[in-house]
């Protein structure tokens, strides 16, 4: 308890020191955060690219070996929540607000404005845009996550560890994990979740207030205030779904996220045009499915055009999806009680 609880204080002073540099310096603070993401996506691209794919290889191995009938918990043990409540808590959980924005917006600016290597406006640049979104929500940012949640849900369920990231280390580090460098693991979980969570929050704010705008003539576009009632209601919200816990609140609104979800795709199906959805649909993920290697390790090192497209998209997202992890993680690794390891991705 007191290691949790020099977590949390340590944490909400790094956080607090952040946003008070953001709030009184914000041109500096851009500045600054932005020469950073510059230099990580500039000299730490390839690193990116190569740690992810070690991480679906990671997933697919635990998906086809023994290891992954590993019951995550005793061995009696038995799902709390039925396939299809585990399903949208995954979807809830996993991708959310940032899916629904992003999964119309971003293959219309790889068609229209920047494509990652056709020209705009083109034939090739439309099933390139559904392939790379494809590409960027689909197989790697789960398998980041299933990197986090698996050992968090095995060491919490199996080997009653307390759910901290620094609790999956232990085998390797021991008891080092109960002092001081466990706390230190535990902090920056905790501050790249906080970043994590802001930039999501941020995106969805400014998605949100631009929705509202469009809707009714009487809300301003791009308003501060309007954003920051946003924030709060969002958050009062989110503090409402999870102290009423897992089986309750989150439960209920994972499932209503997913009928949403299923009502807006039969809605699009319906309004057309249908058959044109229906055959990019299955273009893009044959596409996807057939570049998959060359996407997951395309870094352009000689074309400097189509190196900034891969650094403000595909790096940006592998960066967004790792610091989503702790978070995503912890959640996705609480209600995977009974589940069997990797396989629990797949039913089980």
């Amino acid at each position: 308890m007191k290691k949790v609880t020099n977590v949390f204080w340590i944490s909400i002073v790094l956080v607090l020191l952040a946003v008070g540099y953001g709030a009184f310096a914000p041109d500096n603070f851009a500045e600054v955060t932005g020469n950073i993401e510059g230099f990580l996506t500039t000299s730490f691209g390839w690193y990116y690219l190569l740690i992810v794919s070690v991480m679906v290889l990671f997933c697919l191995f635990f998906l086809i070996s023994p290891m992954g009938q590993i019951r995550l918990g005793k061995d009696n043990d038995k799902p709390e929540f039925s396939f299809g409540t585990w399903i949208a808590m995954l979807f809830s959980a996993g991708m959310g607000i940032g899916l629904v924005f992003w999964g119309a917006a971003e293959p219309l600016s790889h068609f229209a404005i920047d494509p990652a290597t056709a020209e705009p406006g083109t034939a090739e640049a439309f099933k390139e845009s559904m392939r790379f979104t494809f590409f960027h929500w689909g197989i790697h940012a789960w398998a980041i996550y299933a990197v986090v949640a698996l050992p968090l849900a095995y060491f919490q369920f199996r080997k009653g560890e307390p759910g901290l990231i620094s609790a999956t280390l232990k085998p390797i580090f021991g008891d080092k994990m109960n002092g001081p460098w466990g706390i230190l693991v535990d902090v920056v979980a905790v501050f790249a979740t906080a970043v994590g969570v802001a930039t999501t929050l941020g995106f969805g704010t400014i998605q949100i207030n631009e929705g509202l705008a469009f809707l009714f003539d009487g809300i301003p576009g791009d308003n501060f205030t309007v954003q920051l009632i946003i924030i709060a209601v969002v958050t009062v919200l989110f503090m409402i779904s999870a102290w009423s816990g897992l089986s309750k609140g989150i439960k209920y609104l994972s499932n209503t996220n997913m009928v949403l979800a299923i009502a807006l795709l039969v809605l699009v199906l319906i309004l057309g045009p249908t058959l044109l959805i229906l055959n990019m649909f299955t273009e893009s993920v044959g596409g996807y499915f057939q570049n998959l290697i060359q996407m997951s390790f395309r870094s352009a090192p000689v074309n400097g055009e189509n190196r900034a497209w891969i650094d403000g998209w595909t790096i940006f997202y592998w960066a967004w999806w790792i610091s989503w992890a702790p978070f995503v993680g912890i959640f996705i690794a609480a209600f995977q009680k009974g589940g069997r390891s990797a396989n629990s991705y797949l039913g089980y």
